[in-house]
């Protein structure tokens, strides 16, 4: 067997974390052996960047976008969270401001909600226990990769059914399919994974949702009716493009629309907007960054980092 890599960088550790509503050290920041989502995977999480800004502000990206999100996720799995939506983007920034000279350069912020520890079985209902932890997360496929593209491979694993897994939630336990299918990737020699649903259609990749434009310029992406995640940074390309008039399509294609296309992209908060150059080792265009994945990099940087005033409403300033 070929020994396992990753093309995402080690987490970091930080100095704080938000737990149950304090601020705790980082070595502080456990829980019981006995928590019931240990065992189980009843649990909900999002993962949310603050960038710094072009005048050296730090700002937080759609966090309330996310932080609705997270407590959707909760909501579908009876999951009571015991904070309000302005709570928890009040930790969410608290977390980066007492923490404001390490992150000058910004971080990733991961939320995270799970049944903690009390009874035990598949009925028991134990007290939610809530975090919010930040580090520094460079590019998660990789800067090599953002800016010369990377290489995919379809799945033997299945993305879930919309009748087995619930897929406008952020569950935890549901990564388990994605963690699969990523690491059959890399030990085959790929940077990432991509997903079929069970008709056979591209559904996402194993953490991010897939754009792509065919030889006619049609741009696509799976559509909410798939077993997709409903991705933020999904939703901000689509409004970035059809604002710039470009069609968008969000439509089912198959797996060799893929290998016959222009252009493929990976968009994600942890990937950001990140190009596929190849697909099951068919080049992909000319194998090299498209135009359209171009200027939607272009435009999403901007945008994070404030420089579209248009889209200012979209940032939370610590």
């Amino acid at each position: 067997m070929r020994p396992m890599s990753s093309t995402s960088p080690a987490v970091l550790k930080s100095d704080k974390i938000w737990l149950d509503g304090k601020m705790v050290a980082w070595d502080d920041g456990h829980v019981h052996l006995m928590t019931h989502a240990l065992h189980y995977g009843l649990g909900v999480f999002e993962g949310i960047r603050a960038y710094k800004t072009h005048d050296g502000r730090l700002a937080v990206f759609r966090l309330r976008d996310h932080m609705r999100r997270f407590l959707d996720s909760a909501h579908i799995l009876m999951l009571k969270i015991p904070y309000t939506l302005d709570e928890l983007c009040d930790a969410c920034v608290e977390v980066i401001r007492q923490q404001k000279d390490r992150f000058a350069n910004g971080c990733y912020l991961r939320p995270i909600a799970f049944m903690g520890d009390g009874a035990m079985g598949l009925g028991a209902v134990n007290p939610t226990r809530v975090a919010i932890a930040a580090w520094d997360w460079g590019a998660y496929l990789g800067d090599k990769g953002i800016k010369e593209g990377i290489r995919a491979k379809v799945s033997s694993y299945t993305r879930m059914h919309v009748n087995v897994n619930m897929v406008r939630g952020k569950i935890t336990g549901q990564y388990v399919n994605s963690i699969l299918a990523k690491r059959e990737a890399v030990l085959a020699g790929y940077d990432e994974a991509i997903l079929l649903d069970i008709s056979g259609f591209v559904a996402e990749a194993s953490g991010e949702n897939i754009f792509q434009m065919n030889k006619e310029g049609v741009i696509k992406t799976p559509p909410l009716s798939s077993p997709i995640l409903a991705g933020i940074t999904r939703d901000t390309i689509l409004q970035l493009l059809r604002a710039d008039g470009r069609t968008v399509q969000e439509v089912t294609f198959t797996r060799d629309a893929l290998y016959i296309c222009e252009e493929v992209f990976f968009c994600g908060t942890a990937a950001e907007v990140t190009p596929v150059r190849e697909v099951d080792n068919r080049q992909i265009g000319n194998g090299k960054v498209g135009p359209l994945t171009r200027w939607v990099q272009e435009h999403y940087f901007k945008v994070v980092r404030g420089q579209d005033d248009r889209y200012t409403h979209w940032l939370t300033w610590v």
